[in-house]
């Protein structure tokens, strides 16, 4: 740390309010510009976080400085708990509880603040702060941070008075996470790897001695190193996150899929948005029992609507413009995933039960569900058979076959937030958590490396790709990050699955609008099911 950064803080480091681990001492003394302490769970890393802008401001009188989470929950439970819970009343002279700003007794301040969409970092444009501390880091964008960096900066160049009479004052900031979410990407590359990540535009300004990265273990804390229950809560989560959370490993995300998607951006409060009850609506199911039953329902919303009435307020502040043109739409349409139930240890009729529940009487146009749920797996009728019965008898579709092609699928929801195509609300939490997830599968970069947890996105998925249609969602294209090879199955495949009527699943296919045409199209059809449908000649047994 320099020399601005090691002297006025030490009596409040070592004070009764707070002692420092060894390795939080280590994040304090740093000279980086730019740091990052934890990696794994349990380190003290928030704390650390809040002290050091706490020393910061009392050393620099009339600085000002700002501690960061991404929503106001989060901010709520973590900084502002540890602020009320630990720090004397005695060491600052007032606290403004509305807008969260501490003022110290020397005249600095330390705002709490959170920034939930991507461009609530411009409130702080105008502002300067000697630090800047972001807790959980990588649930920020690169863009948010680039931004952040900028109000990064003190107006008076050296100390006045004091033994540091003299000596250069030196803005900093620093972040505090756990390995995996959205800026997971980013994050890894600035300071695991030391290389300028993708969206860094000046490549050639990028400094690695500017970055450094204090890693830290549960071990490190004396309060956690032997709590053996803690330590078998992290052991039992699943094994990626079981490898961020307990052993710290940056690698366990490497090769994210899903690495445009960004919080703010492609979320939305359900308050904000009006899905009239005209426009297409359908659902999504990937059934399971021991594993989680997925359910997502979905709405298209029309060009004309977004158009006309600006439907979706936060790109046009994003980029000035009321829609992006989507290159895997006709037209710039969009889907809103507006509701979700994810619950497992429920039948298929106690599935289709919550789910009629949770429709009410909204008009439903279709139900997708995962193709293996049409398989009969006893004498009893098949699990998408029972969810039928039921969801009949309370006015919702039979259920379809989902469109199971998942390279397409995943191509097509990369695609979709990356032209702005698709917009999840807030209350689908598990899904909002499991996209920036997922990692690419080794043996098929494609594909997604299949794990626990995943049944939201592949519920989404089947959503996406097969009730696309209905808001002029097309398959047939190359994602342009992502190069990938077009989907195997192009739009309008004759598809055929035993354990739902035929006259039924032709019928879903047709697309056709006059009389002749769809007459037509139902013969090939037939005639296409037929050959499905063929008993196998057996083997010719040789003499």
């Amino acid at each position: 740390m320099s020399g601005s950064r090691t002297s006025g803080k030490g009596d409040l480091l070592f004070s009764d309010s707070y002692v420092a681990f060894p390795r939080q001492k280590q994040f304090h003394r740093s000279r980086a510009k730019y740091r990052l302490f934890g990696g794994a769970a349990g380190p003290g890393k928030t704390k650390a976080l809040l002290w050091e802008a706490i020393g910061q401001a009392n050393e620099v009188a009339g600085c000002d400085t700002l501690l960061l989470r991404r929503t106001y929950p989060e901010l709520e439970s973590s900084l502002l708990s540890y602020f009320r819970r630990d720090v004397p009343r005695s060491m600052y002279k007032s606290y403004n509880a509305s807008k969260h700003v501490v003022t110290w007794k020397n005249g600095s301040t330390t705002r709490f603040g959170y920034c939930r969409n991507e461009n609530d970092v411009y409130q702080y444009q105008g502002a300067e702060f000697l630090f800047i501390g972001i807790d959980e880091l990588t649930h920020f964008t690169l863009k948010q941070w680039q931004f952040l960096t900028s109000r990064n900066r003190c107006p008076a160049k050296v100390y006045s008075d004091g033994k540091n009479a003299g000596k250069r004052i030196a803005p900093c900031m620093a972040g505090a996470t756990n390995p995996g979410n959205v800026g997971h990407a980013w994050v890894k590359a600035l300071w695991v790897d030391h290389v300028p990540p993708p969206g860094f535009e000046r490549t050639d300004l990028y400094d690695p001695r500017d970055y450094e990265f204090i890693r830290a273990r549960i071990d490190d804390n004396p309060i956690y190193a032997h709590d053996a229950e803690y330590r078998r809560t992290l052991e039992a989560l699943p094994e990626h996150l079981r490898r961020a959370f307990l052993e710290g490993d940056w690698n366990v995300f490497a090769g994210q899929y899903f690495d445009v998607f960004e919080i703010g951006r492609h979320t939305a409060r359900p308050e904000e948005l009006r899905l009239e009850p005209w426009w297409p609506h359908w659902i999504s199911v990937d059934w399971g029992f021991h594993h989680p039953s997925a359910v997502y329902w979905h709405c298209a919303v029309p060009e004309s609507v977004i158009r006309d009435s600006g439907f979706v307020t936060r790109e046009r502040i994003h980029d000035g413009t009321a829609s992006h043109e989507s290159p895997v739409t006709s037209h710039r349409s969009r889907i809103i995933t507006y509701r979700e139930f994810v619950q497992n240890n429920l039948s298929p009729r106690m599935l289709a039960q919550a789910i009629a529940e949770r429709s009410g009487r909204e008009r439903i146009s279709e139900v997708f569900l995962s193709p293996d749920a049409f398989a009969h797996r006893s004498s009893e009728a098949s699990i998408a058979e029972q969810l039928g019965d039921v969801l009949t008898a309370n006015g919702l579709p039979r259920p379809a076959p989902a469109d199971n092609d998942r390279i397409g699928g995943w191509q097509l929801m990369y695609q979709m937030l990356e032209s702005d195509a698709w917009v999840i609300t807030d209350n689908c939490g598990k899904l909002i958590e499991c996209i920036p997830q997922l990692v690419r599968d080794d043996r098929r970069q494609e594909d997604i490396r299949k794990v626990d947890g995943d049944d939201p996105a592949d519920a989404a998925r089947y959503g996406l790709i097969s009730g696309g249609r209905l808001a002029g969602v097309g398959t047939a294209f190359v994602p342009s990050r992502a190069g990938q090879s077009p989907p195997l199955n192009s739009a309008g495949t004759a598809r055929f699955v035993t354990g739902m009527p035929l006259g039924e699943q032709i019928a879903r296919q047709v697309t056709a609008t006059d009389q002749t045409s769809r007459a037509i199209h139902c013969q090939r059809l037939e005639a296409e099911a037929k050959k499905q449908f063929r008993p196998k000649k057996l083997p010719r047994r040789h003499r």
